[in-house]
This record gives structure tokens, sequence and C-alpha cells, in this order.
């Protein structure tokens, strides 16, 4: 029971006076009587208001949380309020959110339901707040506490509503569903309209037509041409049910911080943006997650229930602070995926010496599958490199930083000199160059 201003207000007119005549108790006695009886009744009828003021059965709260929290996004969380009473009254409603979201907004909500009609026994309200998800992972709601004035307003009746929920915070599924115009131009170049006489084409077969100058002499159709009397060339659009397989790094070079995000919460978005695009065109998709050991490995499948699955797989996934192990990755890797396919390793490098066993194992993957090293360009260090540096410390962090930047390059040299391919781009481009690599990939037919 919480006491109102109007209970302070009513109390304070019959203690103040009471107080200041009690030392001459003996002089006025019936006054003094009359203004402890005030006070008296007055505490009673506050007892009474609260009895009067019902219980938390007369509400019926629920709580609507989002299909997916998603990380990186105000996730709006709606509140629901059914009330069963004559008498229409204010609710103060404190929801326990989980601490580590932000709340995006007030943290006390006031909501006064209304009847649909005049007859209704029911009345109805709605009520929002958002929540900032800046990691992903399992969260956890609690109560709800609901507070609601009294008939005579002399109190605050105060319930709590058993409402514990857990959720999971995912990756930002909405980063993928924004490269939905690449997807619609990987459809197009599967159903063949869009193709070109370049060299290295896809080769699945699509139909015959007519020979036109250019065309290369291993397209024509000896068979169909000695048939129809006339030279005719096979044409083929993009393949199909190619593979491609994400090797995520979740190792201790992908904590670092990149625009609020870790490196592997970038590198997790450009996986599902891969993904949505890849299922969306008719490919299989599949995910190894690895640190020093194995985490999670999805053989590569197609369809959208894939993608579902790759998002389940990689909501909670952490980086620790050790060092990956290539060596267990791509061993898993090669026992368990026969089909040649493109696989993306998503992770970091350092310098040459950090980057051997990477360049070593992915070599190792040539000529059964197509390797494509992307890495996390690191703005940092181009800033110091273009900066001018103030004073002697400043000369020696630029050094390093030139130098670590010249290895990278080397590195991500070496591998596209062995046959593979490598990105560097910045975090915020990551996905759309991805995205812009997989499908220069399909065209060219690489795989």
């Amino acid at each position: 029971m919480i006491f109102t201003r109007r209970f302070f207000i009513l109390f304070a007119l019959g203690v103040l006076p009471l107080l200041a005549v009690w030392p001459s108790f003996g002089a006025r006695p019936g006054l003094k009587w009359g203004l402890l009886a005030y006070d008296i009744a007055l505490l009673a009828a506050a007892w009474l208001d609260h009895r009067r003021a019902g219980d938390v059965t007369q509400f019926t709260i629920t709580r609507h949380l989002p299909r997916r929290f998603m990380i990186g996004e105000e996730n709006e969380v709606q509140l629901q309020i059914v009330q069963r009473s004559r008498r229409l009254l204010t609710l103060q409603i404190k929801d326990e959110y989980p601490p580590d979201l932000e709340l995006r907004g007030e943290r006390l909500l006031l909501v006064t339901p209304k009847r649909r009609n005049t007859r209704a026994a029911e009345a109805e309200a709605e009520t929002s707040y958002k929540l900032y998800a800046a990691a992903r992972g399992d969260y956890g709601f609690g109560d709800m506490v609901l507070r609601w004035r009294a008939p005579w307003g002399l109190v605050i009746k105060q319930a709590g509503v058993s409402a514990v929920e857990r959720v999971k915070v995912y990756p930002n599924i909405n980063e993928a569903r924004r490269h939905e115009l690449f997807a619609q131009r990987n459809r197009q170049l599967l159903a063949g309209k869009r193709r070109t006489r370049l060299r290295g084409q896809g080769r699945e077969f699509e139909s015959l037509r007519d020979y036109v100058v250019g065309d290369e002499l291993r397209h024509i159709s000896w068979t169909a041409t000695a048939r129809r009397g006339k030279l005719t060339a096979r044409q083929y659009q993009i393949e199909r049910n190619q593979s491609i397989v994400v090797l995520l790094d979740a190792g201790r070079l992908m904590t670092s911080k990149i625009e609020h995000l870790s490196k592997l919460d970038h590198a997790i978005n450009a996986a599902l943006a891969i993904g949505y695009v890849a299922t969306s065109g008719g490919d299989n998709v599949g995910l190894l997650v690895f640190n020093r050991q194995v985490v999670s490995y999805l053989p590569p499948q197609r369809g959208h229930a894939q993608l579902n699955a790759m998002t389940e797989a990689l909501y909670n996934v952490k980086a620790q602070m050790i060092e990956p192990s290539y060596a267990r990755a791509f061993q898993h890797l090669s026992q368990n995926c026969k089909k040649r396919s493109l696989v993306v390793i998503l992770t970091d490098l350092v310098d040459r010496d950090a980057s051997a066993e990477l360049l070593a194992y992915t070599a190792a993957l040539l000529p059964r599958h197509l390797p494509l090293i992307v890495t996390i360009g690191d703005k940092d260090l181009g800033a110091l490199v273009v900066q001018e540096p103030q004073d002697v410390a400043g000369v020696y962090r630029q050094s390093v930083a030139e130098e670590l930047l010249q290895q990278r390059e080397e590195a991500l040299a070496r591998i596209t000199e062995l046959g593979g391919l490598a990105l560097d781009v910045p975090a915020g481009q990551l996905s759309f160059q991805l995205v812009n690599k997989y499908l220069e990939v399909k065209e060219r037919g690489l795989l």
C-alpha cells in the first residue's frame, strides 16, 4: 500500500494541530482527543480504500514480443491490457526488461483502458516501449508491476504479475534482407533472363538456338545441326544447386569492435547476407563456426529453412580470447564436404606469421574447392598511415601500422597467386562486397 499526496495532506491537517496542542494536553482534552480520532479515522479510511481498490485479478496484461529480437535494432515490446471493473482505472506499469538491453523510452508506462462501447464489460488498452540490443544471446524478462489509484484516492495499490520469459537476440537478418535486390538479380540470372556469351559462363544446359557469329565452336550441337540442316548452338544458364560453405572464425582477433559491433558480428551479418541471396537463387549454403574447436557445422542445404538454421546456429556464438585452429576447421570441412564449393572464410589477418597457417590450409583446398578469404579492414590502421605524426611515439605507431597493412596485403596476394580469391573491405561494406563477389563467381562460372 502506497499513500498518495491527498492522504498526506489530510493526515497533516490532523497531525500538525495535534502536535501543536499536545504539550498542553490537560488544558483542552476534547480538541486533542478529537484530532487524534481524526487521524485514526483517516488511517482506517485509507485501509478501507485499499480494500475497495480490488486486486490484480481484475486485469489481464499480456506482453507481445517481436518474432525475433535483432542486434543493432530498436525492438518494440507491446503490452496489451484488459480491465474488468465498473470503474476505469489509470494503470502505471513497470516491466522488468533484461538489464543488458537498452531502454528507449519511459521506464514507467501510463495507460487508461477504454471500453469499446458503453455496454462492454471489459476495457482495453495497448502501450509499448523499445529495447535496443547491442549484443546477441539469451536474455530474460522478469515480472511486471502494476499500480493503480484506489477509489477515494488515499492510497495506490501495487501488485505483481508473473511474466517471466526468455528471449533470443539474433543476428541482424534485416541486413541480409537489404540485399534482396541481389537475390532478384540472381534469380533472373538463373532463369536465363540475363545471359552473356562470356568465356567461363555457367554450364547448365537451357535450350538450343540458331548459331550466331561470336558463339564458341564448342557450343555447337552437331547432332542438332545435322537434324535441322543448319548450325545450332547450345544455350547455357548459370548453374543451380551449387554449394557455398561459410567458415566463420570466432577466435581472438574477431573480438575487436568496429562501429559499435564486434568484427564477429559484422562477419555474422555478412554470412547471413550471402546465405539469404544464395538460398533465394537455389544454391546450397553451409556453415562452419570454429575457434580452437569446431563449434558448429551445418552441411550445405538449400531453401529458407537452411537460412533459419544458420540464424539459430549463430545467435549465441561468442568470440573467444583464444587462437583459432584452422587445421581443425579445414580438416572437418574436408571430411564432411566432398562436393566442389565456394568456401568463404570470414576471418582476420594481422601479419605474415599469424596468417601462415591459414594460407597453408587454404591452399590445400585447391583445386577441389574455390576458397575466398574475406577480412575486415581496420579503419584505425588506415587513419594512422595517412595522418601526420605529432611526436616520436606517433612516428613509431605509423611505422607499425604501415608494416601491418603491407603484411596483410602480401598475405591476401599470396592466396590469389595460388588460385583462390581474397577480399579486404571496411566493416560497413562487408555484406555488400561479399554478395557482389559471390554473384561475380556465379556469372563467371568459376565453380
